[in-house]
């Protein structure tokens, strides 16, 4: 008996041929076994019937760890005489199957092993088949070495022995390397190489134990690394005023030392992916995530780093090296002034990608950023059509749906700087060349100002516009494969139908329409964005004259002080964009309670009084006042401005009990209209633990079922996710 497949899925960089090899000659089967240029693999066996079932069985059940299956398709037929099972060279073959390499995988414990003895002792760049950089490198498919910017280092004898066994855990791992033939590391001072080679890491292990801020080059890009004593002078050197940075720690034990850690939290932590999670501090340390209760921690996760942490017993700085709004820097000669040491090796990342971010939400992982160790994977879609979206102006992703999938680009972030956006057009390059894809649709958001907006115009295809959280929730329903539901979409800017900017609102949906139930107060926006940089300006809008004095006593926050609120107070008045946004109220407020008032990062008032109101509870215990479908936040403000003298962390809480109450409500009002029981919630307010637990609670306690984003971010980030089902639906 002969039997032909084809698998599609997550089957290459994975160890999936020498696994397949393994269980072929155990069951004494003959054929070959080979990568395809769609990133899928192609076997034909040979033998008894019974085993090659057997085969097909142990195919699913045994499949290596990080391999993942969607389809085998196979053929049956006569046998045609193989003498052997044999690994054959990688075949060019196009087809519309779904295939794609694997994300970037954290080192692996047999990697870390192999660090300790033997010829990759100490060796930074240490990797298997079942760990090391996949997408970063890759230039197109099949994913041989050949194709990624590991051609350059030529095998030595004994990596290219172990290359060759089919037994060996190397085998056909496309970054295999040692210190003799693989990249070679350098410590840069001056734009002069100072040291090389396991002397430059314990020189930049030194340097960095003594205060000195170093660039040091990562899977997706470099890292500024410093450590946590000299924040402030890393906060200098970037013009990051308050924006809070990443934490490295050496191991579990360290990160116990300054953050509560949950078991959940920890296997996420520990996962292969080794994202940056958001942890309740259990110590505060000076000017890393000023007025947060949180940190973004993370563990290291390749070999150069396990190294680092052998000299350097303390925790970390590891933060993206880029200005604000650029991207992540992935070639040393874009570093500049922002370290006076670099610490790089000579191999080029091909692909950006930064760091993912998690955040647990009630006990559940949400997350904040979609990006190394996740980037390309697929998520399963109910839908055929082949889409191309490209998200909103912030935290931008891509999106590619193609027969049923969805693949996501990593975080390319805000497209209003050019380097950005000439990212994005890099990113959408080489993604479309992986997946082999064939654009029929293009989908874009409704603001006809995004640069998004526009690079989706430029292309002589079908385009569909996006309204912004239509798209959000459209998103979370298509995670769940819900067809109908009620969402409630909270954030900070989504252009509306009427011209508006939304940002607070229910809306009913089946995928392909939307209708808009109901909504936050509108409250006009002084000076327009403006108004999102200073929170103080939101304040007047919704209270107006009545704050004058508070205003005036807050001159300094201002740039032209005095005749400044006055032209605002004035502007109250005439100006005519208006807003009905979770997120600029959530800024009055937090502008009103004195936590922020001034922006220097996005969402950082609302973090800032997200932190405040942990520890507080709801003294005001307003109920929900909702009239005409529009909830009513000036009565919100009005009673915090009367007992502004009351405990602030009292008061910010009351103030996101009332938003989540009256949200909750609304939408289950809106549910019960139209005999729908799903509600969903979407948006970048949605990471607010608080407004989001008490949002569910209320729902769940009334029969209603809750559902939020799992597979990709409630932020922006998610946004080209929900554009193209959207189209999808209507092309």
């Amino acid at each position: 008996m002969h039997a032909k497949l084809r698998i599609n899925g997550v089957v290459q960089g994975v160890g999936f041929r020498p696994f397949v090899y393994r269980i072929a000659t155990q069951l004494n089967l003959k054929g070959y076994v080979l990568n395809l240029g769609n990133a899928g693999v192609e076997i034909e066996v040979e033998g008894e019937e019974y085993k090659i079932k057997n085969f097909l069985k142990l195919l699913k059940e045994k499949k290596p760890p990080l391999a993942q299956i969607k389809e085998i398709q196979v053929e049956w037929g006569k046998e045609k005489g193989y003498k052997k099972f044999e690994i054959r060279k990688s075949k060019e073959f196009s087809s519309e199957s779904i295939s794609i390499i694997p994300p970037d995988i954290s080192i692996c414990d047999d990697c870390i092993n192999d660090m300790e003895r033997g010829r990759r002792r100490n060796y930074f760049f240490t990797t298997c088949t079942n760990c090391g950089p996949r997408f970063t490198i890759i230039k197109k498919l099949p994913y041989d070495r050949e194709n990624t910017t590991m051609d350059k280092f030529l095998m030595c004898e004994k990596c290219n022995k172990e290359y060759t066994n089919p037994l060996d855990r190397r085998y056909h791992a496309q970054t295999i390397a040692c210190k003799e033939c693989g990249p070679q590391i350098f410590l840069k001072k001056d734009n002069k190489i100072i040291k090389e080679g396991e002397e430059a890491i314990w020189t930049a292990c030194n340097l960095l134990e003594k205060g000195e801020i170093l660039a040091i080059k990562g899977v997706g890009g470099y890292h500024l690394a410093c450590i946590v004593d000299v924040a402030k002078k890393l906060r200098k050197i970037l013009g990051r005023k308050q924006k809070p940075f990443a934490i490295m720690v050496k191991d579990i034990k360290m990160a116990k030392e300054i953050a509560f850690i949950n078991k959940k939290e920890e296997e996420m932590l520990k996962s292969y992916i080794k994202p940056i999670i958001l942890l309740k501090k259990k110590k505060e340390i000076p000017q890393v995530a000023p007025a947060l209760h949180n940190y973004g921690i993370m563990l290291p996760y390749t070999g150069l780093h396990y190294l680092i942490f052998k000299k350097v017993n303390r925790p970390l700085i590891m933060t993206s090296a880029n200005f604000p709004g650029k991207p992540i820097i992935k070639d040393d000669k874009e570093i500049g002034n922002m370290a006076n040491y670099i610490l790089f090796y000579n191999r080029e990342i091909y692909q950006r990608c930064d760091d993912s971010i998690v955040k647990f939400i009630g006990n559940e992982p949400v997350l904040i950023r979609r990006s190394r160790g996740y980037v390309p994977l697929a998520i399963k879609v109910n839908s055929k059509k082949n889409v191309v979206a490209f998200g909103a102006e912030e935290n931008v992703t891509l999106c590619f749906l193609k027969n049923g999938y969805a693949f996501l680009s990593q975080h390319i972030g805000n497209v209003s700087h050019y380097e950005t956006f000439e990212f994005l057009k890099d990113a959408f390059s080489h993604l479309k060349n992986l997946l082999n894809f064939k654009v029929e649709t293009i989908a874009c958001d409704l603001h006809p100002n995004f640069n998004t907006t526009k690079y989706a115009e430029s292309f002589d295809m079908p385009l569909i516009r996006i309204q912004h959280h239509h798209a959000h929730i459209a998103g979370v329903m298509a995670e769940h494969g819900i067809q109908e539901a009620i969402g409630i979409a909270i954030d900070g800017i989504g252009y509306g139908e009427d011209g508006n900017i939304w940002g607070g609102e229910i809306l009913y949906s089946n995928i392909k329409e939307y209708r808009r139930l109901g909504h936050l107060q509108y409250h006009k926006m002084p000076g327009g964005d403006l108004a999102t940089k200073y929170p103080l300006r939101m304040l007047a809008s919704i209270l107006g004259e009545e704050i004058a004095d508070f205003l005036y006593e807050r001159k300094e926050v201002f740039p032209y002080k005095e005749k400044e609120i006055e032209i605002i107070l004035k502007q109250v008045k005439k100006e005519k964009l208006k807003t009905s946004s979770c997120g600029r109220v959530l800024d009055a407020i937090s502008a009103l309670l004195d936590i922020c008032h001034k922006m220097d990062y996005d969402g950082e008032p609302a973090m800032k009084l997200e932190s405040i109101a942990r520890d507080g509870k709801d003294i005001l215990k307003l109920e929900p006042n909702i009239k005409n479908n529009v909830i009513d936040t000036k009565f919100l403000m009005e009673q915090l401005w009367e007992n502004r003298n009351k405990n602030r962390k009292d008061l910010a809480y009351s103030a996101e009990e009332y938003i989540a109450k009256c949200l909750a409500e609304l939408a289950m009002q809106k549910a019960d209209e139209n005999g729908i029981k799903n509600i969903v919630l979407s948006g970048g307010c949605a990471y607010n633990e608080h407004i989001t637990l008490k949002i569910r609670e209320v729902i769940e306690k009334n029969q209603y079922k809750f559902y939020i984003n799992r597979k990709v971010p409630c932020g922006d980030g998610g946004i080209s996710f929900g554009q193209a089902i959207v189209a999808a639906y209507n092309s």
